[in-house]
């Protein structure tokens, strides 16, 4: 082959190859139930994929041979391979069957213990409400379109929806769940790696269904406690003449009647909780990279990346944009 061919070959075959591994890939095995799915999957495709090329051989020899056999011969010789066909159908049908009953067995013995972590997600148009419950109130922790996991530690996720149907999931770690409005669907994630990933809403919602992702940070136990314990504290104190005015407006004007910031008077549910809004990985469930610049551009009008959304405009003046943004930067 050509030095021009193997160019076009790898330019082709190697973009098909990247969607395999990454952030977001259902070969990614990094999760138990993921990797059981995956085993699974690869069982299911081995036996149909026999079964489809049986098909193809078998058509071919019957064309091949049909003037060549009698009649006779011809029936003595589909009779077995009838017989055969029927015992590879049973034989496979049952492996499946087997293997299916094992796979759900097997992940739902995967995600029990007392360490198991309760979390609550939320879907909106176009946006993940996350709450980590805890049987002490005060230790409720919530942030949006974001969740934190320690590796090795089962977690139970209940599923709700406030507005259509959405479906969470994240496939590197777990398959996909569907969340209808009005009833409650659940999910077990267990983590067998530290990494970051990507989870997606899999079910058209709208217009920006898919602007509608999720960060997943996959911590050690250690590191995840402790990213806890900080997302239990409430925001700081504004430090600056510029922050404090950011502050000033933040929590008297149209955000604070939408969002909550903790220790401020903001107390808004029907939006994003903003309280360590600068330590996420991305904006507008994430349209963005968390940057000053993206915030800028999304403070000022939201309708422009991201028509449709829930957000309004506000018609921020030039200090007030500002203000605004150095105080959000805050939010860590």
């Amino acid at each position: 082959m050509s030095a021009r061919g193997q160019a076009l070959l790898a330019a082709s075959v190697l973009p098909l190859l990247s969607g395999c591994d990454g952030v977001q890939s259902v070969f990614g095995g990094d999760g138990v139930h993921g990797e059981q799915f995956n085993n699974l999957f690869t069982l299911f495709l081995w036996v149909c994929g026999i079964a489809y090329a049986l098909v193809i051989l078998f058509l071919a020899a019957a064309i091949l041979r049909r003037r060549r056999a009698g009649p006779a011969e011809h029936g003595k010789g589909l009779a077995r391979t009838l017989a055969a066909w029927l015992g590879f159908i049973v034989v496979g049908l049952t492996m499946l069957t087997v293997a299916s009953y094992l796979t759900d067995r097997d992940g739902a013995a995967a995600a029990t213990g007392n360490l198991r972590l309760q979390i609550a997600v939320t879907a909106n148009q176009w946006w993940w409400d996350v709450e980590y419950e805890d049987p002490l109130p005060a230790n409720h922790v919530r942030t949006a379109n974001e969740i934190h996991l320690p590796v090795g530690v089962p977690a139970h996720i209940k599923l709700e929806s406030n507005d259509v149907i959405h479906s969470f999931w994240i496939p590197n770690l777990a398959g996909k769940q569907d969340i209808i409005p009005g009833r409650t669907n659940d999910i077990l994630i267990l983590p067998k790696k530290v990494g970051v990933y990507r989870g997606q809403c899999a079910e058209y919602c709208g217009q920006q269904h898919a602007h509608m992702s999720l960060d997943v940070i996959v911590h050690p136990r250690a590191t995840f406690d402790a990213w806890r314990q900080r997302q239990l504290a409430p925001a700081p104190a504004p430090a600056n003449p510029l922050t404090l005015a950011g502050y000033n407006y933040v929590t008297s004007r149209e955000c604070s009647v939408c969002h909550n910031i903790s220790g401020t008077p903001a107390s808004g549910k029907v939006a994003p909780d903003l309280t360590h809004l600068a330590s996420r990985r991305s904006i507008a469930a994430g349209t963005f990279p968390m940057t000053r610049g993206h915030l800028y551009a999304w403070v000022a009008d939201p309708q422009g990346p991201k028509p449709g959304n829930r957000m309004p405009y506000v018609g921020l003046e030039t200090r007030e944009l500002h203000a605004v943004v150095a105080y959000l930067e805050t939010l860590k």
